[in-house]
């Protein structure tokens, strides 16, 4: 699975609107209105690394209100239960 965060600059007076249009999209598993230097993080996840195109370019691009993205790719992914997973050295702790 590839995936990628595409951050959104959105007309502030549209925000809800392009974040429920943006979360509607096939290939968009996520959107996060955020504050700071951008409106909204949307979260596309595709099997194929030529899809991306396909939902930031053709699909994300064209919902009305979007006025920028910036996307980034992710190599790997971290969170807590990968990283419980990898340090679990296969002892059942329950009693």
């Amino acid at each position: 699975m590839i995936t990628a965060i595409v951050m959104i600059d959105a007309a502030t007076d549209s925000i809800p609107e392009v974040a429920q249009a943006v979360a509607d999209l096939d290939g968009v598993s996520e959107v996060y209105s955020v504050a700071g230097d951008v409106d909204l993080i949307a979260v596309v996840r595709v099997r194929e690394f030529e899809h991306i195109a396909d939902v930031v370019a053709g699909r994300i691009n064209k919902v009305p209100g979007v006025l920028e993205t910036d996307t980034h790719i992710a190599f790997r992914a971290y969170s807590r239960h990968d990283l419980e997973a990898a340090f679990s050295i296969g002892f059942d702790t329950a009693d």
